[in-house]
């Protein structure tokens, strides 16, 4: 078995076991519905008494997988490279951790103060254009299109990359390498010359990412309570080597140091 095959076997064997456990308390009277979370709901399309309305179990798997995977691994990543900018980028550093006091102190960040973080959210834009968590967006062509010179048949699997896109000097200009987060001060539409596909992280259209608004909102959480109490600095042992494994990441992981901003923290 290919070692692929063996991850893959592993995740269904796991997400099933946990299905499985999920029937098991409400089968023994443990619990009195498979319950009103992600997984019950998946549970119980699984045991729907329509036939037309119910969801195979590999259906269910597959569900729970994308749920993670997009749910928490891209986030993860995200704020992964974002701790690193702001390492290497103290200027930046400083200005965003100003902005998080000034609005929330001391306090943990609530929703009201969310949508006032400015520079925080100028970050997180650029960090997704130099670092975004897809490689790209495949898509199935139906019918023959041409575009420009190229002409698409129909019936084949194209791949668009976004972070080839993000990295065009003609869209983004000659310093399109650098960590400059101004480039979103007037947000996504000014910054693209409101070219949509010129940034299209969370994809495009009908099918664009329903989680987008949860996982900006997740990320500035996470990155205010960081500079609420850290300072973060590069550690000499990181070596820069993003890689490209479901979502972008770093070969060998982020190596910074934290030091605490208050003495008894």
């Amino acid at each position: 078995m290919l070692k692929s095959e063996e991850l893959a076997k592993g995740i269904q064997d796991c997400v099933m076991k946990i299905v499985k456990q999920r029937e098991d308390k409400f089968v023994n009277g443990e619990a009195d519905s498979f319950g009103n979370d992600f997984l019950g709901l998946l549970v119980n399309a699984y045991h729907d008494s329509d036939e037309n309305n119910r969801l195979s179990m590999e259906d269910l798997v597959d569900e729970c997988k994308t749920f993670y995977f997009a749910g928490q691994e891209t986030v993860n990543s995200l704020l992964a490279w974002i701790v690193l900018l702001l390492a290497t980028h103290g200027d930046w550093q400083d200005k965003a951790r100003r902005e998080v006091i000034d609005i929330f102190g001391n306090r943990n960040p609530d929703s009201k103060g969310i949508s006032k973080l400015k520079t925080i959210t100028m970050i997180i834009y650029e960090t997704l254009r130099l670092y975004g968590p897809s490689n790209g967006l495949q898509r199935r062509v139906t019918r023959k299109v041409q575009l420009g010179k190229l002409v698409l048949p129909a019936n084949i699997d194209i791949l668009v990359q976004n972070i080839a896109l993000h990295h065009e000097p003609h869209q983004w200009g000659d310093d399109v390498h650098l960590f400059k987060p101004e480039r979103f001060e007037e947000g996504i539409a000014k910054a693209t010359n409101y070219n949509a596909a010129a940034f299209f992280t969370f994809g495009l259209g009908p099918r664009s990412c329903i989680g987008m608004s949860f996982a900006i909102t997740e990320t500035k959480v996470a990155i205010s309570m960081i500079l609420q109490r850290y300072t973060i600095t590069l550690s000499p042992t990181y070596v820069h080597s993003p890689m490209p494994i479901l979502a972008i990441r770093p070969q060998h992981g982020i190596q910074v140091i934290l030091e605490s901003l208050h003495n008894n923290a």
